[in-house]
């Protein structure tokens, strides 16, 4: 029997599930987890917004030595679900028979990879590690120009496939950079939107229309001009200067395109020397004399911050601020230290993502961007109890159990059902240990 096929019947005995006065019925869950271990597709997350879940771990405040926060405080609780909304939190009654066991696995917001590319992906199919790169980014356009027109074929149940990734490592909401160029032209976009209809019920997706290939270097403007009148959120681009040659042109370009069709601005920035310096403050200049950019416009990798002197950071972090310009990195390590820190001190919004997984750009994704929080830790010596707590926002879009005085603030009645069950017993842990992720919840469908 297909996946297609399968009735919802067939669906209750095999997964475990039950359905009874709208609740889902624990007597026929397994007695090992309160998911199928696998994902869920559209077919069966139908009609699942609805449940309680019982012996839920949620985070409740800081115990304190003195002035330092030592350990996180926890209970148990049960959490009500309706209509794809935490309904209420109520004190845990352990032995209520209308719900979901979660056995005291901690409950978290589901996290959000805010840079990928789920359109050109080898995962789901056979293994092939990144061929020697050669020309820099215009070698790799090169590359790609030949190998895109095989990919398209498959790029939707590869992205698909991608997709059951994120959702397993916890993950329910992305940014996905999508080609935009001469040799896809349209494709890749329409393919992908295939793929985010089919998953609709337990993922969603923001989109970058990314002239991969340069706007002018190849010639991408009618394309993108095309992709800003469709369902794509964000303009984006890519090395202004090394890939077309001009900084003010390409971005004038993307700046207007944005505003005449009210999308943000998700750029690739790569260049870390002058180029990529001027870049980041032609870009600051251009959404200041736009202000509807503000909080709208993004800069990914922008690796010319790690390069600069710690007071130039502080200069161009404090700008960055003070335009509303935000950051997605996916935390790098070596000798290329992002200033992380010093944004967060100025205010910009820090974000993270996977990037590339397993394609022709890198074959390091994992896919879980709790990984990421862990690398961020590490790396800022973000080692103690609290500072660890804190590295969570940078995969929940901000959103924390705590504030920063131990108040608890998620999660509240109204809050949307995105939650992810993980087997740890604080945030700090999860992301010390990068704790395995057990379920997770999509506006209350049970999508892992």
């Amino acid at each position: 029997m297909s996946k297609s096929d399968i009735s919802r019947k067939d669906f209750l005995k095999t997964s475990g599930l039950g359905l009874m006065g709208g609740l889902l019925v624990p007597s026929l869950l397994g007695t090992d987890s309160i998911l199928t271990h696998e994902p869920v597709n559209n077919t069966k997350t139908t009609n699942m917004g609805n449940c309680i879940l019982k012996n839920v771990l949620l985070e409740t405040g800081f115990e304190y030595d003195g002035e330092e926060i030592i350990r996180t405080k926890t209970g148990l609780f049960c959490v009500a679900i309706l209509d794809g909304k935490i309904k209420s939190v109520k004190p845990n009654k352990p032995n209520a028979p209308d719900a979901i066991d979660a056995k005291g696995l901690l409950m978290l917001p589901a996290f959000r990879d805010m840079h990928i590319h789920l359109d050109k992906t080898f995962y789901g199919g056979d293994w092939q590690a990144v061929r020697s790169k050669t020309g820099g980014v215009k070698g790799m356009i090169e590359l790609e120009k030949q190998i895109l027109p095989e990919m398209l074929k498959t790029s939707t149940v590869h992205a698909e496939r991608l997709i059951e990734l994120l959702q397993s490592k916890g993950t329910s909401y992305a940014r996905s950079h999508v080609n935009i160029e001469p040799t896809s032209k349209l494709q890749s976009l329409k393919n992908l939107q295939k793929a985010l209809e089919n998953k609709k019920k337990g993922f969603t997706t923001e989109l970058v229309a990314f002239p991969q290939h340069g706007v002018f270097y190849t010639d991408s403007v009618p394309y993108l001009k095309e992709a800003a009148k469709m369902d794509i959120d964000y303009i984006g681009g890519v090395d202004p200067y090394s890939i077309d040659g001009e900084i003010e042109k390409t971005i004038d370009f993307t700046v207007q395109l944005a505003l005449d069709h009210n999308k943000g601005i998700d750029l690739h920035l790569h260049e870390s020397g002058e180029s990529g310096l001027k870049t980041v403050e032609y870009l600051i200049n251009k959404v200041n004399e736009s202000p509807s950019l503000k909080k709208k416009t993004f800069i990914s990798h922008a690796f010319v911050l790690g390069r600069l002197e710690a007071i130039q950071q502080e200069a161009v972090a404090a700008k960055l601020g003070d335009a509303g310009i935000g950051i997605v990195s996916t935390i790098p390590f070596g000798r290329l230290i992002m200033p992380i820190p010093t944004l967060y001190k100025h205010n910009v919004s820090v974000m993270t993502g996977n990037d590339s997984i397993i394609d022709h750009w890198n074959t390091w994704g994992s896919g879980s961007v709790l990984q990421k929080t862990n690398l961020m830790a590490q790396l800022y010596g973000y080692e103690t109890e609290f500072k660890l707590s804190r590295c969570l926002k940078l995969v929940t879009g901000n959103i924390l159990p705590l504030d920063d005085k131990g108040n608890q603030q998620w999660p509240k009645a109204g809050d949307t059902a995105n939650v992810v069950l993980i087997d740890a017993s604080c945030t700090a842990e999860a992301i010390s240990r990068i704790s395995p992720v057990k379920s997770l919840i999509h506006q209350g469908n049970i999508v892992y």
